[in-house]
């Protein structure tokens, strides 16, 4: 069996099962996806349930979701989780629910009855990994969202309106690929004052020192030798400040944050949570989300 499958194994069972006790019926894609913990808490709930199957990584390169989808489609599949960089190429490839189609990406994906089928945890889960970590309700907050271009980031910044959040900024590299996510947050009809803004904007500063929480969902921190994506003079102790990566589980971000006595998490609260409702919509009356947590207890920063 291998640590990480390609889109070339996708080409028969033989293949994909070689030297395995049970057959490959989930997976997580995404480039690089070596990194990902989702195996070892989906295997996990899996077992716990009583289900003989394996869930694993699969590197798929932009540009190739569609066709790994029919793929997996063909081979029995049961689903997937979608990752970086491909929630925006996956949502383009399935039959879209409403609540996705809404946050405006797709991180799960059910295969059946010859439909590929979209949802997205990111949103929901994030709230939830919100409430866990620091206590409180992330309606209440006045957010920054760092990065907000990508799937995730997009998700989490719809979902904070939704919920009605006071204030929501939003920061990307290319301040234009924000307009269509702007304009879709300002048509929900949501109380929320909503501002994008570029990197080089130098409001930038303002606003941070002015919000509650500050989320990084961009894979800034991702790399060795990355810099933290804000320097310390936007952060003050009072902040909260999470950031969607979990490994390293103490990102630059989060080096600069603790430093300045902020309190902190990273994004392992987020990937459990969304895991537990991806989990949910394969196994609908399945209660994954104490197995889960126990299977990445190791990755915890503590």
């Amino acid at each position: 069996m291998k640590e990480v499958y390609t889109f070339e194994d996708l080409s028969s069972r033989a293949v994909l099962d070689a030297g395995a006790d049970k057959p490959a019926r989930l997976a997580v894609i995404g480039h690089p996806i070596a990194h990902s913990a989702s195996p070892r808490m989906h295997q996990a709930a899996l077992d716990a349930c009583g289900v003989a199957a394996r869930y694993i990584r699969i590197d798929v390169e932009p540009g190739h979701v569609a066709e790994a989808f029919e793929r997996m489609r063909d081979l029995g599949f049961i689903g997937c989780n979608v990752t970086v960089p491909h929630k925006l190429e996956a949502m383009a490839n399935c039959e879209v629910s409403p609540g996705a189609n809404a946050l405006g990406a797709v991180n799960t994906v059910c295969f059946g009855g010859g439909v590929t089928r979209g949802f997205n945890t990111d949103g929901p889960g994030f709230r939830n990994a919100v409430e866990d970590d620091f206590g409180i309700d992330l309606a209440s907050l006045k957010v920054v969202i760092l990065g907000a271009g990508g799937g995730a980031g997009q998700a989490i910044a719809t979902q904070c309106v939704m919920l009605g959040v006071p204030k929501l900024v939003v920061v990307n590299r290319s301040l234009e690929k924000l307009g269509p996510l702007v304009e879709r947050m300002r048509n929900h009809g949501s109380r929320s004052e909503v501002i994008a803004l570029s990197f080089e904007d130098l409001a930038l500063h303002e606003h941070c020192l002015g919000a509650d929480l500050i989320v990084n969902t961009s894979s800034v921190g991702l790399k060795a030798g990355d810099p933290s994506i804000l320097p310390d003079a936007c952060l003050r102790a009072e902040h909260l400040v999470y950031d969607t990566i979990y490994q390293p589980a103490v990102t630059p971000l989060l080096a600069v944050a603790m430093s300045v006595g902020c309190r902190t998490s990273n994004g392992l609260s987020m990937l459990i949570n969304q895991g537990a409702l991806a989990f949910q919509y394969w196994f609908p009356e399945a209660q994954p989300l104490a197995v889960m947590r126990k299977a990445l207890g190791h990755l915890s920063a503590g």
